[in-house]
């Protein structure tokens, strides 16, 4: 099941909680919008968390905001991306926030504008081969 999210719009409820179904916990089900504590996040959750995280050179995946959902959605193990999202209006959007609010950051920092676009583009290039070691 693919859950489209509107040009540039917030994740919905419905999609938020269809990520949380595959990736969060069972006793940690979202009762509010992001951001989420890493905790939350089952196995594989936090290791697709920890990755995206750091490719996109956040310095903590402690909270995880709308982004990284969006992301950790194209990454489903075996099916298509549940949620399809218009990422270069997300893109535009960022990019005219910082040059508006140049005076508060000094310094636009383009290059994590490339991380999420080479990241969202081609998941392929990223490939996630899990194995649970401590199995029973």
């Amino acid at each position: 099941m693919q859950l489209l999210v509107d040009q540039g719009a917030k994740l919905s409820s419905a999609q938020i909680t269809r990520i949380a179904q595959l990736f969060m916990q069972p006793d940690a089900q979202p009762q509010r919008p992001p951001p989420f504590l890493h905790v939350w996040f089952n196995d594989i959750g936090k290791v697709l968390v920890n990755m995206i995280s750091y490719i996109l050179g956040y310095n903590t995946s402690e909270y995880v905001d709308e982004t990284i959902l969006i992301m950790l959605s194209m990454f489903t193990p075996g099916r298509s991306p549940v949620v399809h999202y218009d990422y270069a209006r997300f893109i535009a959007d960022r990019i005219h926030e910082k040059f508006m609010n140049l005076e508060r950051e000094r310094v636009f920092k383009y290059t994590s504008f490339i991380y999420h676009l080479i990241l969202y583009n081609q998941p392929d290039s990223f490939p996630i081969f899990l194995k649970k070691l401590d199995a029973k």
